[in-house]
C-alpha cells in the first residue's frame, strides 16, 4: 500500500497525526510510547504505507532532537558524581564491549555465519542506544539515579567505543565514515576532544555565569541560546568525528554550573520530546520489514544473547566492585538491545561487499526484538527486579562497600522520623523537624539529594523505597513517624505506587508507627488511606489554608521563623 503526499509539509502533518493515533492506543493498550512510535516508522515506512518521502527533513529534526536530548543530559550531570563514577562506568563498558563481542563471535561461528559475517554482527551487538536508554530513564525520573548515572556512563564508553571503531576503519581504508559521524585519523580525533573539553572548562570558568545571567532578564532569547549551544557542539563534535551525541553531552556540561540550569532544563523538555518522535520515526522507516525472514533462528539466539547475556556482565562487573546486586541489575538493564548504529554499521559492511544483505535482516530483526523487550524490560525494571532476586545473591559482596559510603551508612537507632524523598518538600520537612530538636533520617534513591541533605547537616540513607531488603534494614524499631514525599510513578505504564509499597515494606519490615504520605491529587486520598496511611499530606493544599489563615488575621506569633532551603544551602556552602 503506498500513500502519496504533496508536500514535505502535508507529509509531516500526516506523520504527526499517524503518531497521536497509534500513540493513543498504544496507550490503552499500555504500550511504552517508544514502541509506538517505532511501529509509527514501520508503519510509515517502505514495507507498508511508504509515506516517509521527505528523508532529510526528517533526518533533520531527528538529528536535533538527539542533539537536545544529550544537551539536557549534561546540563544535570555533576563533576564530583562523574569523578566517583568514572571507573565503574570504563570497567563496565569495557567489559561489556570485549563479552558481547567474543562470545556474540563465537555464536555467529556456531550458527554458521562464517568468519567475517560473524565478527561484524558481533561488533553490531556491542552497540546500545544511548537515546532510548536515556529517554527511558528520565521519563521514569531515575535519570539521576545511581544505576541511572551509572548506565549513562558506561553508555557513553560504548560510544565512544563506536566512534573510534567506526574513525578507524575509515582512516583504514575499510569503512567510508558513513553512519553520523565523520573525521580523519584517531590521533586528529582525539586532539579534537581534548580542545573541545578545553573550550568547555574555559567557557564555565569565565564565560557561563556572567552571560547565562544577561540572558536570563529575556527567558525567551536563554532558551534560544541553549537550543543553539546544543545544536553549535554537537555540529562540532560531529564534524570532528566525536559524533553529535558527545557534542550535545558537552554543551550541556558547558551550562550545567549556571543558576539557570534547571529553568533550561524545564523549557527544553517538551521540544526534546517532539523532536525525538522523528528520530523513532527515521528508526522505524529505515527497517525493511522483507528482510527480517532468513534468519529467524539466529535472531531469536542472538536477541536471547543480547537480553539475558549483557545484563549479566554488567551485573558480575559492578557486583565485583562493591554495587548492591539491586543497583547493578537496574543498571544492567539499559544494555539488553542493540541500537541505530549497530544497522550502520552493518549496512557499511554489505556496501563495502564484505557480508551479504541477509546480514543486515538478521541484525535488523535483532533490533526490533531487542528494542521492544529491553523497553518492556526498563519499564518494569522494579517488578523484574522483585521476581529475580532470590537469584541474585551470587552477584552481590558482603557489605557493598561501593554505596554505603555514598550514603553514610547511619544504621543506629534514635531517629523520629524517617523521611523517604529528598527533594524540595522533604527537604523542607527535614530542616524543620531538625529546628524542632527532632532527629530525622532522610533517604532517597539519588546521589545528588542524598548529598546536598549531608551537606545541610542532616542524616541520609542512599537507597530505594521499593527494595525489600534495604527498608528492612533500616532503623524503624523506634521511629514514631514515616513520611513518603516520594511521587507516584510519572509514566503511567506501571501499576506500581511507590507510596503504597513503601507501606507495606515498613510494616512487614516491623514498623509499628504511623505513617504520613504526600499527595498532588485528591482523588488519591481514600484510596492512600485503604493502603494504610495514617496521614496523607496534600502540599498545595496546606499551604493554601496556611496562606489563608495569614491572610485572615492568625496570630504573627504563630509563624514559624525557618530559613529557605536556598539560604540554608549558600550558609552550607
Amino acid at each position: 500500500m503506498e500513500v502519496i503526499v504533496q508536500s514535505p509539509f502535508a507529509e509531516i502533518a500526516a506523520l504527526l497525526v499517524l503518531a497521536a493515533v497509534v500513540g493513543f492506543l498504544g496507550i490503552i493498550l499500555r504500550q511504552p510510547l517508544i514502541v509506538s512510535f517505532i511501529a509509527v516508522g514501520l508503519i510509515a515506512g517502505p514495507s507498508a504505507l511508504d509515506l516517509v518521502r521527505s528523508d532529510e527533513q526528517i533526518s533533520l529534526l531527528s538529528e536535533l532532537g538527539i542533539a537536545v536530548l544529550l544537551f539536557l543530559v549534561g546540563i544535570k550531570l555533576d563533576v564530583k558524581l562523574i569523578r566517583s563514577l568514572g571507573a565503574v562506568s570504563l570497567l563496565t563498558g569495557l567489559g561489556q564491549v570485549a563479552f558481547t563481542s567474543v562470545f556474540g563471535y563465537l555464536i555467529g561461528l556456531a550458527l554458521g555465519l562464517g568468519h567475517v559475517t560473524s565478527l561484524y554482527v558481533a561488533v553490531a551487538l556491542t552497540f546500545s542506544s544511548t537515546i532510548i536508554i536515556v529517554k527511558l530513564l528520565s521519563d521514569k525520573r531515575e535519570i539521576d539515579s545511581l544505576h541511572g548515572q551509572i548506565a549513562l556512563g558506561f553508555l557513553i564508553v560504548q560510544d565512544l567505543v563506536v566512534v573510534l571503531a567506526m574513525i578507524v576503519l575509515s582512516a583504514i581504508g575499510i569503512g567510508t565514515g558513513d553512519g553520523g559521524h565523520g573525521g580523519g585519523s584517531v590521533p586528529l580525533v582525539l586532539a579534537s576532544g581534548v580542545a573541545m573539553v578545553a573550550l568547555v572548562v574555559l567557557f564555565v570558568r569565565y564565560v557561563a555565569n556572567p552571560l547565562t545571567e544577561r540572558l536570563a532578564r529575556a527567558p525567551e532569547l536563554l532558551v534560544i541560546f541553549a537550543i543553539a549551544m546544543a545544536a553549535m557542539f554537537a555540529a562540532a563534535g560531529d564534524i570532528v568525528g566525536l559524533g553529535k551525541e558527545v557534542g550535545g553531552l558537552l554543551a550541556g556540561v558547558a551550562l550545567a554550573s549556571t543558576p539557570y540550569r534547571e529553568t533550561i532544563a524545564a523549557r527544553l523538555a517538551p521540544l526534546r520530546d517532539f523532536l525525538l518522535l522523528f528520530f523513532f520515526i527515521a528508526l522505524g522507516s529505515a527497517l525493511d520489514l522483507s528482510l527480517l525472514g532468513a534468519h529467524v533462528t539466529g535472531a531469536i539466539m542472538f536477541s536471547l544473547f543480547v537480553l539475558i547475556g549483557n545484563p549479566l556482565i554488567v551485573l558480575a562487573i559492578m557486583g565485583a566492585m562493591g554495587y548492591r546486586k539491586r543497583t547493578g541489575f537496574l543498571a544492567g538493564l539499559t544494555v539488553a538491545q542493540i541500537s541505530e548504529f549497530s544497522l550502520i554499521f552493518v549496512a557499511m559492511g554489505v556496501s563495502l561487499g564484505h557480508v551479504q544483505e541477509d546480514a543486515l535482516g538478521l541484525v535488523t530483526m535483532v533490533g526490533l526484538v531487542t528494542i521492544a523487550a529491553s523497553t518492556y524490560m526498563i519499564t518494569y525494571s522494579h517488578q523484574l527486579y522483585a521476581v529475580f532476586e532470590p537469584l541474585l545473591g551470587v552477584f552481590e559482596r558482603k557489605g557493598t562497600p561501593r554505596e554505603p559510603s555514598e550514603a553514610g551508612a547511619h544504621r543506629e537507632d534514635g531517629y523520629k522520623v524517617i523521611v523517604f524523598g529528598l527533594g524540595r518538600f522533604g527537604t523542607a520537612i527535614g530542616m524543620r523537624l531538625k529546628k524542632r530538636g527532632i532527629r530525622v533520617l532522610g533517604v532517597d534513591f539519588n546521589p545528588l539529594a542524598v548529598r546536598r541533605w549531608r551537606e545541610l547537616g542532616l542524616e541520609t540513607e542512599f537507597g530505594d523505597a521499593t527494595d525489600p531488603e534495604f527498608v528492612a534494614e533500616l532503623p524503624l524499631s523506634r521511629a514514631e513517624w514515616i513520611v513518603s514525599t516520594v511521587p507516584i510513578h510519572p509514566t503511567g505504564l506501571s501499576h506500581e505506587d511507590t507510596r503504597t509499597t513503601l507501606i507495606q515494606l515498613t510494616r512487614t519490615s516491623g514498623f509499628r508507627g504511623r505513617v504520613a504520605v504526600a499527595s498532588h491529587h485528591p482523588k488519591d486520598t481514600e484510596e492512600l488511606f485503604a493502603s494504610g496511611a495514617d496521614m496523607v499530606l496534600e502540599p498545595f493544599q496546606d499551604a493554601a489554608d496556611r496562606a489563608v489563615d495569614l491572610l485572615c488575621g492568625a496570630p504573627e506569633e504563630e509563624r514559624t521563623e525557618i530559613p529557605s532551603i536556598e539560604t540554608e544551602e549558600k550558609q552550607a556552602s
